[in-house]
C-alpha cells in the first residue's frame, strides 16, 4: 500500500491532468463569452486522430501537432458557425459534434489504415520529455515537475497566461462583458461575434493539444473513441472551476489524480472495471458536492438560441 502513494504518483497526476486541463481551459474561455461548449470531447478525439495520422505520414512530431491544431480549429469553427451564425442550440450542436467526431475518426481509421479498434505503428514519434534545467537539480521537486512532455508544460503556461489575460487585459474584460450581457457589451462597441469566434478558436487549439497529449504523449497510438469521455470530465472541471483558469487547474488536478490512482489500483488485484469507473464516479460526486458553486445557473442564462 505504501507504494500506492509515493512521489511518482504526483508526477503521474500532472501527466494525466494535462488533457483535462487543456480541454477544461478551452471550455472556460468559451464559457467566458457565453458559449457552453459541449463538444470538447469530439475536438480532442479529432486532434488525437489527426496527430497520429500526420505522425505516420510525416514522421515529425511538431508537424503532427501543427496539423492537429489546424484540423481541430476547422472542426471548432464548424461548431462556431452553427451556433453563432445559424443560431443553432449550442447543447445539441455540441453533442452532435461529439458523435460526428466518433464517426469521422472511426471511418478514417478503417479507410486510411485498414484496421478496426486501434492503430499502432512502432515507427511513430511520440512527444518528447523535457528535463528542465535548474528545477531538474532540485531534490524531490525535480522528480515531480521535470521529465514531462512539452504539452504538459504548455498546459501550465496556458493556465497562467489565460488568468492574466482575463484579469488584467482590456480584451479579457471584453470577453467577460460578452459573457455577462451581450446587449450592454454591444452598446460599448464590442464586436460580439468576433470575440466569440476568437474564444472558439482558442478552445480548438487547447483541445487539440489535449488530444495530441492523449494519442502521442501518454501512448503512441489511436483507438476508437480513445478520449473515453475525458472531454465531458473537462467540462465538469470547467464548471467546478467556475471558468476561472486557476479553478480549472485545481479541478483538473483532482480528476488527474483520480485517473492516476485508478491505474495504480489495477496493480493491486482490484477488478479493472472498478478502477476504470473511479474517475467518473468522482466526477459525479464532485458535481453533487460543488453543485451550488458551479456555473450551471450562469449557463442557463447564456445567450444560446432555443432553436
Amino acid at each position: 500500500m505504501e507504494n500506492l502513494f509515493d512521489l511518482s504518483l504526483i508526477n503521474s497526476t500532472i501527466r494525466m491532468m494535462a488533457p483535462l486541463l487543456l480541454a477544461g481551459l478551452g471550455g472556460a474561455i468559451c464559457a467566458r463569452v457565453g458559449i457552453f461548449n459541449v463538444g470538447l470531447d469530439g475536438l480532442m478525439l479529432i486532434a488525437a486522430f489527426i496527430g497520429v495520422a500526420a505522425n505516420v505520414f510525416t514522421n515529425n512530431i511538431w508537424i503532427s501537432i501543427l496539423l492537429a491544431i489546424i484540423g481541430t480549429m476547422l472542426f471548432s469553427l464548424l461548431f462556431g458557425y452553427m451556433i453563432i451564425h445559424l443560431k443553432a442550440n449550442m447543447i445539441v450542436t455540441g453533442i452532435a459534434l461529439n458523435f460526428l467526431a466518433i464517426g469521422v475518426t472511426t471511418f478514417a481509421l478503417r479507410t486510411i489504415f485498414g484496421v478496426q479498434g486501434a492503430y499502432y505503428n512502432n515507427e511513430m514519434v511520440g512527444l518528447p520529455t523535457w528535463r528542465i534545467p535548474i528545477i531538474d537539480d532540485i531534490p524531490v521537486v525535480g522528480n515531480l515537475l521535470s521529465g514531462q512532455s512539452p504539452v504538459v508544460y504548455l498546459g501550465i503556461i496556458a493556465t497562467i497566461g489565460m488568468y492574466i489575460f482575463l484579469k488584467k487585459s482590456v480584451l479579457g474584460s471584453h470577453y467577460d462583458a460578452v459573457g455577462i450581457n451581450q446587449v450592454a457589451a454591444k452598446s460599448q462597441g464590442v464586436k460580439i461575434k468576433t470575440i466569440q469566434y476568437q474564444a472558439i478558436i482558442i478552445s480548438g487549439i487547447l483541445c487539440a493539444l489535449g488530444g495530441v497529449q492523449l494519442s502521442l504523449g501518454q501512448v503512441t497510438m489511436f483507438s476508437e473513441n480513445m478520449t473515453g469521455g475525458r472531454g465531458f470530465i473537462a467540462l465538469v472541471a470547467t464548471m467546478l472551476g467556475q471558468s476561472n483558469p486557476i479553478g480549472v487547474f485545481l479541478a483538473g488536478g483532482l480528476f488527474g489524480f483520480t485517473e492516476a490512482i485508478s491505474i495504480r489500483l489495477q496493480g493491486l488485484n482490484i477488478p479493472t472495471n472498478f478502477t476504470l469507473m473511479l474517475p467518473y464516479v468522482i466526477t459525479i460526486l464532485a458535481m453533487f458536492v460543488f453543485k451550488d458553486r458551479t456555473q450551471l445557473s450562469a449557463m442557463k442564462n447564456s445567450q444560446g438560441s432555443s432553436r
